[in-house]
């Protein structure tokens, strides 16, 4: 029996399932709450659905995987052939998911890393692509974390909401950000730096942000190399399709452009009408 590299990463890095199979990645899920009722993101609550709760105003609540969960997923890929676990996870300053598999890997039958990438959605996923295509090339667990913390260091993650208010509500953001986008149509562009949710610039309108959010992004891929792009959004298809066809044009073949919906966890904490994009140098 080989021993591997197993990666591991959680259900906010928003991989499209074909990637996570072929790469051989392990997601552990986060849990949103919708009233009374725990779900797993991914398996049992979907992005739909959590739209709908939230029109119904619904009470609507996110949690990190329990320690435990962590711990029968290590002994799972330990079983099966794993000498050494890279887990990588959404940023430590958004959730306790990190804190967890940091609790787990204290007691896990083979050696785990466990990273905060700082990142989340697929800035998160990108990390864990390239993790897993370190070690398919033979790599260590060290050179594997080393490939995820330059990914990480050279991402972007920016993207503008309808509403600061389900960012506040979730303590995501500070009071005096929230307020900001309630005067006079302000559309703020919100970008994850250091780990944490930081204004970027302000705006009028929804559609000069959506304008300047294009501007920005062709802005670091045309500094980039060759460049991975994700466009997310929840509830705005029309309007992230729109923005992926524009910056696939940029883009001019110099690498892959995924489009998503986010998942119930981050849509939880943005509200509908999220669009957001990854800028992602390989």
């Amino acid at each position: 029996m080989s021993r591997h590299v197993a990666i591991v990463t959680d259900s906010t890095a928003y991989l499209p399932h074909r990637e996570s199979e072929r790469h051989r990645i392990t997601t552990v899920p986060l849990t949103v709450v919708l009233g009374d009722e725990a779900l797993e993101e991914g398996t049992e609550v979907s992005a739909r659905a959590l739209e709908q709760a939230m029109r119904k105003r619904l009470p609507v609540t996110t949690s990190r995987p329990a320690p435990e969960r962590f711990a029968r997923t290590y002994a799972a890929l330990a079983a099966e052939g794993a000498g050494e676990i890279v887990s990588l996870h959404l940023s430590a300053e958004l959730s306790g998911t990190y804190d967890a598999a940091l609790l787990a890997a204290r007691e896990a039958p083979v050696p785990v890393r466990v990273v905060d990438t700082g990142m989340v959605a697929m800035a998160l996923g990108f990390c864990a692509l390239a993790a897993a295509e370190a070690t398919a090339r033979g790599a260590g667990a060290d050179e594997a974390v080393a490939a995820v913390r330059r990914r990480a260091s050279g991402s972007t993650a920016l993207f503008c909401v309808d509403t600061l208010e389900h960012l506040r509500r979730g303590g995501r953001i500070g009071a005096a950000q929230a307020l900001l986008g309630s005067a006079l149509a302000v559309k703020p562009i919100l970008e994850l730096a250091d780990g944490a949710i930081q204004l970027k610039e302000k705006v009028r309108t929804s559609g000069k942000a959506l304008a300047r959010l294009e501007e920005l992004v062709a802005e670091r891929t045309a500094q980039a190399g060759p460049v991975d792009v994700a466009v997310h959004h929840l509830a705005a298809e029309e309007k992230a399709t729109a923005l992926a066809e524009r910056l696939t044009e940029r883009l001019g073949g110099r690498g892959e452009l995924y489009v998503s919906e986010v998942g119930a966890v981050i849509g939880a904490h943005t509200g509908p009408g999220l669009v957001g994009a990854v800028v992602s140098p390989r």
